[in-house]
């Protein structure tokens, strides 16, 4: 689907008898191309017939952390302590929004229910979000609230050392929130979560949610928060240190990930995706568990690859494809990503997925 094809889908779900000179009129384009938009997505069955009545279940919602990122990259070898000249740059992040901007570019429909604060950060938030397409209608827009922020530095290779974050606004992304947009997430394909969110919050969609819900643990310290919700889990995300965090088991081998991953499905995860590194992803079912290895690519920044990689695994999982391939599809975006300076790269597609997953 098209970011246009996109904007317009979210036009008709707000407003089913909108006419198609108000469509065109609303985006600056003409009501001749309305029509062939809107021919197009009645062809992939997104809108069922006269009246524009849509089908359920076209698009995924991401719940999550929207933050400003600052990265500081050191030109030679962090020295601690110490001031180390390098390069400073600032760009939209937050798990959660990356991962929504991720499966936009990947060609999927997302809704973000997400908080960000009403200060020139959160207007750059917006703005960004409707250029992609992603639907922030539902968002919450604080009064007097500041957009959060993650600040973090990188040695000269790109990969990260430190960072800190402030996102005391994803506090507003509470169960009653959520509630109030009980319909929009119980008509989505999947449900991505990321535990920058309140554990209030998570347990809010494990309890209620009939549709999968695909969750990031972000790191060791957040991932506590998903412990009680671990059963009514879908499809699990840990790296290494959180996978361990979570069993108790340590991993230092590939039979310890092993068992890890086991644990994890002996407890009610239906699907569990674990990275480690270098030694690429183990992937588990309470039916099979398999290896995949990463694919080449040149690092220049890692910072974004998880992020890309739950994105994969939605795509993915939309597209029904198997274990194998769907962990081929979180690596091949994890080695997309992390070629780009950005945190999102935007050569990112499904295309480019396809294309390096092929690569023996």
């Amino acid at each position: 689907m098209t970011q246009r094809e996109r904007q317009i889908l979210q036009l008709i779900e707000a407003n089913p008898m909108i006419q198609q000179q108000e469509i065109a009129e609303t985006l600056g384009i003409t009501r001749s191309s309305v029509a062939v938009h809107i021919s197009n997505l009645t062809k992939k069955g997104c809108i069922a017939g006269k009246g524009y009545v849509l089908r359920s279940g076209s698009y995924a919602v991401v719940v999550g952390g929207v933050n400003v990122d600052i990265c500081g990259r050191s030109l030679g070898e962090l020295v601690s302590s110490d001031s180390n000249p390098g390069r400073v740059t600032t760009s939209l992040g937050g798990v959660g929004r990356n991962i929504a901007h991720n499966m936009s570019l990947m060609g999927l429909d997302v809704r973000l229910l997400s908080a960000y604060g009403d200060d020139i950060n959160g207007e750059r938030v917006a703005a960004s979000c409707s250029e992609l397409g992603i639907d922030l209608s539902h968002a919450l827009r604080v009064s007097g609230g500041t957009t959060s922020t993650y600040l973090y530095i990188t040695d000269s290779e790109g990969e990260m050392a430190l960072a800190v974050s402030d996102m005391e606004v994803c506090k507003k992304i509470t169960p009653e929130y959520l509630s109030a947009n009980i319909g929009l997430l119980q008509n989505a394909q999947v449900v991505v979560a990321d535990a920058n969110i309140p554990e209030e919050s998570l347990e809010f969609l494990a309890e209620n949610l009939t549709v999968p819900l695909f969750v990031d643990p972000v790191s060791t310290i957040k991932a506590e928060k998903i412990r009680k919700i671990i059963p009514k889990i879908h499809t699990l995300k840990p790296n290494r240190l959180e996978a361990e965090f979570l069993t108790g088991i340590k991993i230092n081998t590939k039979e310890d990930a092993e068992k890890a991953a086991a644990a994890f499905i002996e407890k009610g995860v239906r699907r569990v995706f674990i990275s480690m590194g270098s030694e690429g992803v183990l992937a588990a079912t309470a039916k099979e568990s398999l290896w995949h290895g990463i694919y080449p690519g040149k690092m220049v920044n890692t910072t974004g690859c998880g992020d890309s990689f739950m994105a994969a695994l939605v795509w993915a999982y939309l597209e029904g494809m198997s274990l194998n391939d769907t962990a081929a599809a979180g690596l091949a975006a994890g080695s997309i990503a992390m070629e780009s300076e950005e945190t999102i790269n935007p050569d990112m597609s499904a295309e480019a997925l396809k294309k390096r997953m092929s690569i023996k």
